[in-house]
């Protein structure tokens, strides 16, 4: 199955710096949690934000390079096969000048009943907006 890549461009904020004058490691885990909201925002309809929420479970982050106040990011990120109610996203976070992976990251989600707030098995549907 092939999965779309959604593009989502990050500006480094002053308070994304940190006292080594590179962006801070938490910042990354900010940018993971923006792109994937705005993924999901882009692709659900209104009554999927109606019936459904994600919760992550799980963060991976490999950082690979560093990145300055200057540096232009852009992340990209996808979403694989579910299992069950879980759901694997991945981003990578390119330098956009050098075109260079400067951090890759895998997140675990878990697709919740919005009302019940009880996991819920990720449907075809859902799989769907994601392919």
């Amino acid at each position: 199955m092939t999965y779309k890549i959604f593009e989502y461009p990050i500006t480094i904020l002053p308070i994304d710096i940190d006292e080594q004058n590179h962006v801070n490691n938490i910042s990354y885990l900010k940018w993971v949690q923006e792109v994937a909201i705005a993924h999901w925002t882009s692709v659900a309809t209104k009554e999927m934000n109606e019936q459904y929420m994600w919760v992550v479970s799980r963060h991976e982050i490999d950082y690979l390079k560093q990145a300055f106040i200057n540096t232009k990011l852009l992340a990209k990120t996808w979403v694989v096969e579910p299992d069950g109610a879980k759901s694997f996203r991945y981003v990578d976070i390119y330098d956009v000048d050098t075109n260079t992976i400067i951090a890759k990251i895998k997140t675990t989600w878990y697709l919740l009943d919005s009302k019940t707030k009880r996991p819920r098995r990720i449907d075809a549907d859902l799989v769907s907006v994601f392919a």
